[in-house]
């Protein structure tokens, strides 16, 4: 009887007790935690305990006289300051048109407000005119333009179940505690919709891919930038692939593929199991940063136990945002996929950071 007396006074007692608290940044941010249960559509939306998150959308589409079209729109959000404090918005727009190789991007910069801002219920981020927004539980809209020149309404619908990338819920970039992200995306989104460009209105359909991250930190002290790439597969399969770059030009440990099943089934790979290889190098004339162009992604496939060299190959060289108003250069482009008798099996995109300038000062 004194055990249970004892045991009940316990149980008592820690249920009285405060929860744990989660650990937080020196300035009182979040940071990612395992085990954390993702709930939708809330968790599509904003997340301001985090310092730093993203909303990123790249694509390929092709008209109905099959003209080829590359795509990106992306959303960042940063806190300026403290939680609850002020928040800015960064948005990137950018279209490649592969027949003529032009390449056309814009940057947009905002305070929450009026012109800029995202929901913390939903999907609903925009900045300026440009937005993103569930607008039904598994349709996305995206309304962009890129100077003028070019003008897109698109419908989004997810084929591939939402993964979450990493070990419990934690993508993990870096050894230190804060170089980690909860990491959210959509593989494949059937996309269609109507593309203006030269003052031509076509339509267009393809395939893209979306990616959530909320961070407080994406860069361990020694880290420099990243080479980062998504694959859609011909025979169903998605990959996702980075590879975090040292400032001794090593790769992090950390560094991670992942193989995505067309049910959603991921399996990770670690640092030790891939290797990321540059083809050649492109130097930007805009920058001056050289970027490596194309990579060759060599790993042990699942699927046959073999090991594959794929080739991605940029569909056009000049895919650089310039940051004109950040000055923060990257190079994000439309890929091909090539196996080693240089067939075509999918395509890509390709994100290489840190080639034109020190990321660490605004991802730390």
């Amino acid at each position: 009887m004194m055990r249970i007396a004892i045991l009940t006074a316990l149980l008592f007692l820690l249920a009285r007790a405060p929860a744990a608290e989660a650990p937080i940044t020196l300035e009182g941010f979040a940071l990612p935690q395992p085990g954390r249960r993702f709930v939708f559509p809330r968790d599509h939306g904003s997340h301001p305990e985090f310092k730093i998150e993203w909303w990123y959308v790249t694509g390929h589409l092709a008209a109905e006289d099959g003209r080829r079209f590359g795509y990106q729109a992306t959303f960042f959000r940063r806190a300026a300051d403290r939680p609850g404090g002020v928040q800015i918005y960064l948005a990137h727009m950018a279209l490649l048109d592969v027949k003529t190789g032009r390449f056309l991007h814009q940057e947009r910069l905002n305070r929450e407000g009026w012109d800029a801002g995202a929901s913390a219920t939903t999907l609903d981020v925009r900045c300026g005119p440009w937005s993103l927004r569930l607008t039904q539980p598994d349709v996305l809209q995206l309304a962009g333009s890129v100077r003028g020149e070019a003008l897109f309404e698109f419908e989004l619908r997810p084929v591939q179940p939402l993964v979450v990338f990493g070990k419990d819920g934690v993508s993990r970039k870096g050894a230190e505690a804060g170089a980690a992200s909860h990491y959210l995306t959509f593989p494949r989104l059937a996309t269609r919709g109507t593309l203006t460009v030269a003052g031509e209105k076509l339509r267009v359909q393809g395939e893209s891919w979306m990616d959530h991250e909320m961070s407080s930190s994406q860069l361990a002290a020694d880290q420099v930038g990243w080479d980062w790439a998504c694959l859609q597969l011909r025979d169903g399969r998605s990959v996702m692939v980075y590879r975090m770059r040292r400032a001794d030009g090593t790769a992090d440990p950390f560094s991670t593929l992942a193989w995505v099943q067309p049910d959603g089934t991921v399996r990770h790979a670690g640092a030790g199991d891939f290797t990321l290889t540059p083809l050649a190098k492109w130097r930007s004339p805009q920058s001056g940063a050289e970027y490596p162009s194309g990579m060759e992604l060599g790993a042990l496939d699942p699927a046959t136990g073999q090991r594959v060299r794929w080739r991605i190959v940029p569909l056009a060289r000049d895919q650089e945002l310039t940051g004109c108003i950040t000055g923060l250069a990257y190079w994000e482009g439309a890929c091909r996929v090539l196996d080693e008798q240089g067939a075509e099996i999918g395509s890509a995109f390709l994100e290489l950071t840190g080639y034109a300038g020190d990321l660490r000062r605004d991802l730390r």
